[in-house]
């Protein structure tokens, strides 16, 4: 199978902005879409630091994670502070601190980034990146090739929340999570991304909400 290089990849990143709804990015909108490195340590109180990270090549700190996230958040339009609190509540949890950015365990090939997205998902998300067109034809439908093509780029790695949400997710969900508070996050959390608001994932939100200000 013919693959293209890391390096070749990252000099198209920048095409990402193409593949979103944002449109041109003002003043105004990256305001209200800015991330801190501190609000993302509040929410992942582990993310400060990559030391002794369990898995070789998958952790990223805070900083990375800010500076990504806010792209996300301007390429898809995110700019309600309830949304962006479940979006990075969810990240947080599902890549615990952001140190994992694939399935481990139980070993799902396929599945990844920082939102953790089953491989039908990041299929999905891979083909809505204009730069990654003829990079997925050498993938031939892999997914696990599929998974690399999206980790390789922390763009890409960190947009998968942002996507999914203006996606895949209903405009009844939006309107209940944009209202703020635990009704519109479990509506999110059982009505679009189908599994439980248990307390773990709730303490993610809660940290997020008081972080951004949701």
């Amino acid at each position: 199978m013919k693959t293209l290089s890391l390096t070749s990849i990252l000099l198209l990143s920048p095409l990402l902005v193409t593949a979103g709804p944002a449109g041109v990015r003002t003043r105004e909108s990256t305001a209200q879409t800015s991330i801190s490195s501190e609000q993302i340590q509040t929410i992942a109180p582990t993310s400060n630091t990559c030391a002794d990270a369990p898995a070789v090549g998958e952790c990223a700190t805070s900083d990375t994670a800010a500076s990504s996230i806010a792209k996300s958040f301007q390429t898809y339009g995110v700019t309600n502070k309830a949304e962006q609190a479940a979006v990075i509540g969810l990240m947080a949890f599902e890549s615990q601190d952001f140190k994992y950015n694939k399935n481990h365990f139980p070993g799902v090939a396929g599945q990844g980034t920082r939102n953790m997205q089953s491989p039908a998902f990041n299929a999905k998300y891979a083909a809505s990146i204009p730069a990654l067109a003829e990079p997925l034809k050498s993938a031939s439908g892999d997914v696990t090739a599929t998974l690399d093509l999206l980790r390789a780029v922390p763009e890409y790695d960190f947009g998968s929340g942002a996507w999914f949400l203006t996606t895949q997710c209903s405009s009844t969900v939006r309107a209940q999570l944009q209202k703020g508070g635990q009704a519109g996050w479990e509506a999110f959390i059982t009505g679009c991304v189908g599994t439980d608001a248990n307390d773990e994932r709730k303490a993610y939100w809660t940290r997020a909400v008081g972080a951004l200000g949701a």
